[in-house]
């Protein structure tokens, strides 16, 4: 599975609130919540950002409540995948459950920039940057940990419960 997208950089500790203010959790059609991805962070992020786009943040992603409408929101906002140096352990296993993929990489952090082209490999786990906003690099190389198959198959069946009705039918 491969992603390409413009990267959105977000700092350390974005939490759960920040992803989805609980102002919007009376719902939890995707698409409502998708009006409201990272609003707390970036008031206009859903009007800058493009189905495809990744996000890319620092430390402990995720982090606050256990909500699964955080994933959900990201998802449904058309973000491919997400970059972090490490995410809060809940928001890791509800972003596989909603079959969000996630990828964690210290250097790809550190070096991306916010507008740089990034393509990402889940089956290898190698993060690209094809063009960055800062540098005349062309493109820079990055290693994260593949995603497992099985994780792989959550990401492309839509999650864990699409996964889940999959397997009952066969």
């Amino acid at each position: 599975m491969r992603f390409k997208g413009k990267a959105w950089k977000f700092s350390a500790d974005i939490d759960t609130d920040q992803i989805i203010p609980a102002r919007y959790l009376n719902t939890s059609d995707p698409k409502e919540l998708a009006k409201h991805c990272m609003e707390d962070a970036d008031p206009e992020f859903v009007n800058k950002m493009k189905s495809g786009d990744i996000i890319v943040a620092d430390k402990n992603f995720g982090c606050g409540s256990s909500r699964e409408h955080a994933p959900i929101a990201i998802k449904a906002a058309g973000i491919s995948c997400v970059i972090a140096k490490s995410f809060a352990r809940i928001f890791y296993r509800n972003s596989f459950n909603m079959g969000l993929p996630i990828l964690e990489c210290h250097e790809a952090v550190d070096a991306i920039k916010e507008g740089d082209e990034v393509e990402v490999d889940l089956n290898s786990g190698e993060i690209v940057v094809l063009k960055s906003q800062i540098s005349n690099l062309k493109s820079q190389i990055f290693h994260a940990q593949a995603i497992p198959p099985f994780m792989q198959e959550l990401i492309s069946t839509g999650g864990l419960m699409e996964w889940v009705k999959k397997k009952g039918k066969t």
